[in-house]
Parts: C-alpha cells; sequence; structure tokens
C-alpha cells in the first residue's frame, strides 16, 4: 500500500524539509505553498493524510482543513494543521483538523 502525504507549507525551507524528512522514512510526498485548488490536488494525489501550515499567506490552513473534512469524498482523510504558535489550539477546535503539530519557534528569548 502506498502511503501519501500532501504537504502544504509557504515556508520554502520547510517544505522542502519535511517532504525530505517523510520521503526518507518511505511516504510519498506531494507539496502545495497554497491551499489554492486543494480538493484537485487530493482527488488527483489522493493522500492518506494532509499536513497544512495555519498560515499560507493568501490561504489559512484551517480553511483548507474545513474544505477537506466538509466534503463527503475527503472528510475520511486526516488533516494536521501545523503552526510555531502554541495559541492555534482554540482556533483548530472547531474546524475539524485531527491533530497539531508545533513548529520549533525560531524566536531567541
Amino acid at each position: 500500500m502506498t502511503r501519501r502525504i500532501l504537504v502544504v507549507e509557504d515556508d520554502d525551507i520547510v517544505r522542502d524539509t519535511v517532504k525530505l524528512l517523510l520521503e526518507y522514512k518511505g511516504y510519498e510526498v506531494y507539496t502545495s505553498s497554497n491551499g489554492i485548488n486543494i480538493c484537485s490536488i487530493i482527488e488527483e494525489f489522493k493522500p492518506n493524510l494532509v499536513l497544512t501550515d495555519i498560515y499560507l499567506g493568501e490561504s489559512d490552513g484551517r480553511i483548507i482543513c474545513q474544505e477537506i473534512k466538509n466534503n463527503p469524498e475527503t472528510s475520511h482523510i486526516p488533516v494536521v494543521i501545523m503552526s510555531g504558535s502554541s495559541d492555534i489550539y482554540n482556533s483548530i477546535s472547531s474546524v475539524g483538523a485531527n491533530d497539531i503539530v508545533l513548529k520549533p519557534s525560531m524566536n531567541k528569548p
């Protein structure tokens, strides 16, 4: 069985690093820098998981999650939202995300 992950991340370095790590672990990975045409990408790539950043410039990972979860054809796909901000827990509870991954903070104390 092919294990496929769709990674939606606008930061090139983070996106490429996540892709490299997942491929190293044996996953087939498709990446997107925004949430545009997410339903078309999912229909074509058929991911087993969507891993999306919460803040994507023009897009928002919470809206992407809602689109996936509100579509009967994609609602079964787990969605994990990534963020560098720990205050996202309250803002994702209503969008149906399956989990959260906190990215390391780049801010110095």
